[in-house]
């Protein structure tokens, strides 16, 4: 015969009342997430209903009379091509920064330099262009002129040498410094959550200063710099006013990084053409906008794809 206490054991245990704190602080929560993905629904059924004339228009009534696709094609080309310059220049001097900070550095000049490299992420985009312009690219005169000489076999550097040095290589080198405190932050704050008990655990087993970073901080930060490299990418392809002031673009598909001949970029393009723009030419860049867009958007899904493989490794204990 069941007793009342087996009763009243074998009764689910009543769902906690929440207080009103909690229900406010759930609510504001979900409204907030919601909120998110109308602002982004409506910023892209902004787009499309925008760039819908310019999609079914005739191209000869588009500008330069070429296709949308022709139009927009060297654009992303040249987007891509910056922003890739950036990230393969920013990443790896971004995580060295951070283990320099989280494991090398004495704590006062870690600190200093933790603050310094955050103000990085202040400096307005328009003062990097003037940085790129009057001091970067005068001072790359010399680097260009020596790659062309010595690796101008190499389509990157085949040149002939731009005289103003407005290339696409100092575009990539300046938006380069403009993410790098981004994924230095990411990275640092990861590397500082890696769990005590890897790390001396390998220390205790012999393992150097750097082989402990191979083999305990740099596994468990690497979904962390992913998520800074792709924060970083997503400020590369975006960036607009750098991009406009310092590159002296031609239009031309070309991966040589050094010559005056350069692709602009889809932002860049954008801000130089808006203001002078009507009509079906606003639509045209309207829909290069959407096309960066999507792009924007896949590059958040992979970084999500790639993080969410590397889940399984918590480093927890």
């Amino acid at each position: 015969m069941t007793t009342t206490t087996e009763k009243v054991i074998a009764k689910a245990p009543p769902k906690p009342v929440l207080q009103l704190g909690d229900r406010i602080f759930a609510g504001s929560a979900k409204g907030a997430g919601i909120l998110i993905l109308v602002v982004l629904a409506g910023v892209a059924a902004f787009l499309i209903a925008q760039a819908m004339p310019a999609i079914v228009a005739s191209p000869a009534d588009l500008p330069g009379g070429k296709t949308l696709v022709a139009y927009i094609a060297p654009l992303v080309f040249g987007t891509i091509l910056a922003a890739l310059i950036a990230l393969l220049i920013a990443t790896p001097l971004a995580v060295a920064v951070a283990l320099f900070i989280t494991h090398y550095a004495p704590r006062r000049l870690a600190q200093g330099l933790g603050y310094l490299i955050d103000l990085l992420a202040a400096v307005p985009s328009i003062v990097y262009g003037l940085w790129g312009v009057a001091v970067l690219a005068p001072a790359t005169l010399g680097l260009s002129t020596w790659l062309n000489t010595y690796l101008g076999w190499l389509p990157f550097f085949a040149g002939p040498v731009s005289v103003t040095g407005r290339t696409m290589l100092v575009v990539g080198v300046t938006l380069a410094v403009m993410i790098l405190p981004i994924i230095t932050a990411v990275a640092r704050e990861v590397f500082l959550q890696t769990p005590k008990l890897h790390e001396e655990a390998a220390l205790a087993l012999g393992a150097t200063r750097w082989e402990m970073i191979r083999m305990a901080v740099l596994p468990f930060g690497r979904s962390g710099i992913i998520s800074g490299a792709m924060l970083g990418l997503g400020r590369a392809l975006g960036e607009t006013m750098a991009v406009a002031i310092i590159l002296s673009a031609s239009g031309a598909v070309t991966f040589n990084l050094i010559s005056s001949d350069n692709p602009s970029t889809i932002a860049g393009n954008i801000a130089l053409q808006f203001p002078d723009s009507t009509g079906l030419a606003v639509n045209t860049l309207i829909a290069s906008g959407l096309v960066l867009f999507v792009i924007t958007l896949l590059v958040n899904a992979l970084a999500r794809y790639i993080i969410n493989r590397r889940r399984e490794f918590s480093g927890a204990n």
